[in-house]
């Protein structure tokens, strides 16, 4: 019988999709870590449900992984809903998030502004090559302004509110997710890393 007190872990999509290559491969190596890690170890690994839950298998579907690691995915990852209505969240984190959107957006605003007014001057001169390099560059500065470090879709928030209501590690490739997870209190494991930190778990454990 495993008496190891439980150590928990939320995965967020990117902890799982942050491969370059062999992407079905090493999500299966990391599932099968994580279930000797689980056997082992006593280590939980949660997945907020439907929303990150739906994300993943969309990925793997799309990759076409097979469906033995869809069905580990549902084995060895606990899917659970966030009790969004009870788990406590200091007021001061939304004063400093509202503050930071704030910034964001008055950015983006400068950004728009200054792209406007070049594209007026090349538009004027029937630029379309260089006017659509404009708009692609836009695009980046925007997506970056408002979107690079900062949680800002609804299975960013469900994976810091489960790791919160569980006492969990948060484990990501997302920098607002790590930013914000800090800021709460949260252990945060970086998810290109969360595979050897398992396997060092389980090393250490092997030679007691």
């Amino acid at each position: 019988m495993n008496m190891l007190r439980v150590q928990r872990f939320v995965l967020d999509t990117t902890a799982l999709t942050h491969f370059k290559e062999n992407i079905c491969e090493n999500i299966n190596k990391l599932l099968d870590l994580i279930a000797i890690a689980r056997i082992k170890l006593n280590i939980s690994c949660h997945i907020p449900y439907p929303s990150v839950y739906e994300e993943v298998m969309h990925f793997l579907k799309n990759s076409n992984c097979s469906e033995e690691v869809m069905l580990k995915l549902d084995t060895w990852l606990v899917k659970k809903s966030p009790n969004r209505y009870e788990v406590m969240i200091p007021v001061e984190i939304f004063y400093e998030y509202i503050r930071d959107m704030r910034e964001r957006i008055n950015k983006g605003l400068r950004i728009s502004e200054s792209t406007i007014r070049e594209a007026f001057i090349l538009g004027r001169a029937n630029n379309e090559t260089r006017l659509g390099e404009i708009i692609k560059n836009f695009r980046g500065k925007y997506r970056e302004a408002l979107r690079y470090g900062t949680i800002d879709s609804v299975p960013d928030l469900d994976v810091i509110i489960l790791a919160k209501e569980l006492d969990a590690g948060v484990v990501a490739c997302d920098e607002g997710i790590r930013k914000w997870s800090e800021k709460l209190g949260l252990r945060f494991v970086q998810g290109d890393k969360f595979p050897k930190i398992l396997e060092k778990y389980l090393e250490f454990y092997n030679k007691i």
